[in-house]
């Protein structure tokens, strides 16, 4: 059954657990996914009725018929807002577009010999632990050095898969100094498939982060609809109008409380764009070390240059958002089984709360 698409605001939409950079969708489908305009054509008024994959390929350079029938079966060619097959006809004045669940490469895609922490590999899918620093997709200056370049290399000799492939890649991505588990699916119905089971809720996601201040509460949740912070573009933001934005829901639990800082879990419900960076920033915690939303500044504590140059030396230890993405678990799309996988909290935040444990100690 074919998906309805709307054009929507851009301003009003972002992205599910996408990159650090704030990218704006141009579409959403009825099952919630976002997608992006990488190709827009509008039939002259006395179009002939042609295929929609001829029409394309007539107007695309170094793009194929089997590429572009490809995209219509990933529910990727779009006219006049609604997916269409293949053997659509062009009629004058028809709105074309081809559009991705990712944001558009501006370049080729150039197979890169990145190492890559794999965990599981099959023949549907494969599990990555993504180190901090590195950015998922290309884009905004980052066209190379990017996990999907790494993966270009990691399936090279692989003729099956294809790193344009909109069918295949990625299900979600994490920011780029976001430490931590991403899975990637290897075939069209195994993508299809784990898509799903984000957009229902039906994965398991646990991250663990370091945010500044202490809690009232052992644990909680958070909801408040997120959204482009409208004073600064790089920057999203929580609403209390239900109008503005997507839901969004978190919830955390205190792991080990050091007064200044807090080591927190929080488990998605909902995987919007830099989700658990606003919701604590939100509630008066914004994350450790989190440059984009004011954590790396000393938030808490004494005005003592002991204190001051401790939480410079924290700084340097992990020098980034304190937030890993630890546990990842779905269905396998092909065997049905769960698949649950556990990623060691890396050793820039495993020393920092460290640290902060060594100096609560010292302070009592």
């Amino acid at each position: 059954m074919m998906e309805n698409v709307k054009l929507v605001d851009p301003k009003e939409i972002i992205g599910e657990g996408v990159d650090d950079t704030v990218d704006e969708p141009s579409y959403v489908t009825e099952d919630g996914r976002e997608m992006y305009e990488h190709f827009r054509f509008i039939a002259d008024r006395g179009q002939q009725m042609i295929r929609v994959d001829k029409f394309l390929v007539d107007r695309m350079e170094k793009t194929s018929r089997n590429r572009i029938q490809q995209a219509a079966d990933a529910q990727c060619v779009i006219v006049n807002g609604k997916p269409v097959k293949s053997s659509y006809k062009v009629k004058p004045n028809d709105v074309v577009s081809i559009v991705m669940d990712r944001p558009r490469y501006e370049l080729e895609i150039i197979p890169e010999d990145i190492p890559l922490n794999i965990v599981y590999e099959d023949e549907d899918l494969l599990v990555v632990d993504k180190p901090a620093g590195l950015v998922v997709h290309p884009g905004h200056g980052n066209y190379t050095g990017t996990l999907v370049n790494a993966l270009a290399w990691h399936f090279k000799d692989n003729p099956n898969y294809d790193v344009s492939d909109p069918r295949l890649g990625l299900v979600h991505r994490i920011d780029k100094d976001t430490s931590g588990l991403l899975v990637v699916a290897k075939t069209p119905e195994a993508k299809t498939h784990l898509g799903s089971q984000f957009f229902h809720k039906t994965t398991r996601r646990e991250y663990v982060a370091v945010v500044w201040g202490d809690f009232l509460e052992a644990e909680g949740t958070i909801v408040g609809n997120i959204a482009r912070n409208p004073k600064n573009k790089l920057q999203m933001a929580v609403f209390d109008d239900p109008e503005i934005g997507k839901h969004a829901v978190t919830h955390y639990r205190v792991i080990e409380s050091f007064g200044y800082v807090t080591v927190v879990k929080c488990v998605l419900e909902t995987g919007r764009t830099h989700q658990i960076r606003v919701h604590m920033l939100s509630k008066g915690h914004p994350l450790f070390n989190d440059a984009r939303y004011g954590g790396d500044r000393i938030l808490k504590g004494t005005t003592f240059a002991k204190y001051r140059q401790f939480v410079e030396n924290c700084f340097q230890t992990c020098p980034r958002q304190a937030l890993h993405a630890r546990t990842l678990g779905f269905v396998h799309p092909r065997t049905g089984k769960e698949m649950d996988f556990v990623s060691p909290v890396p050793s820039d935040m495993t020393s920092l709360i460290e640290k902060w444990r060594n100096y609560r100690k010292s302070d009592l």
